[in-house]
């Protein structure tokens, strides 16, 4: 894929090395508090794909903020130090194996339209989500995730989550 993206002020770049394993679209009111938006837009790739960008991106990483999570297992956001733009999270079930990276902070977000809506029963009554577009009330199950992220996604997956 090679997509890049990055902070609004510039000091932190990344490129996406792989073609995400699936875009959410999540609808849920967490996701609604945490971005003032009313979904979060999340192209999940393995982290190690991830690849943070510029002369000395060890001099200027992103920084890690602890959140509590509607889960209970909470959430790591990965934020620019200077600007505070979140670029990626860790959630509690996917570990730090994978990346939940802010669409909207890549330079051509239009590249990762969403696979899924999820949490659908409290997304905002004036979203209309196109038809034929998979959705669920709440989060699938893993017997959705071959459909959703076809066999080599679902393959990758497994991987990330040590399966």
């Amino acid at each position: 894929m090679n997509a890049e993206g990055g902070c609004t002020c510039g000091q932190v770049r990344y490129r996406l090395k792989a073609q995400p394993i699936v875009v959410h679209c999540c609808h849920c009111r967490w996701c609604q508090r945490e971005t003032g938006a009313s979904f979060a837009l999340n192209a999940v790739i393995e982290t190690a794909e991830v690849e943070l960008l510029g002369q000395a991106p060890e001099r200027h990483p992103p920084e890690r903020i602890d959140t509590p999570s509607a889960s209970g297992k909470g959430q790591a956001v990965f934020r620019c130090p200077s600007c505070k733009v979140a670029l990626w999270s860790h959630y509690g079930g996917a570990g730090e194996n994978a990346a939940f990276v802010r669409a909207g902070t890549l330079d051509n977000p239009d590249a990762c339209p969403p696979n899924v809506h999820i949490f659908t029963d409290s997304k905002q009554p004036w979203v209309v989500i196109p038809e034929g577009a998979e959705q669920f009330p709440a989060f699938y199950s893993g017997r959705d995730v071959v459909h959703l992220y076809g066999e080599d996604g679902a393959a990758r997956w497994r991987v990330l989550r040590g399966r």
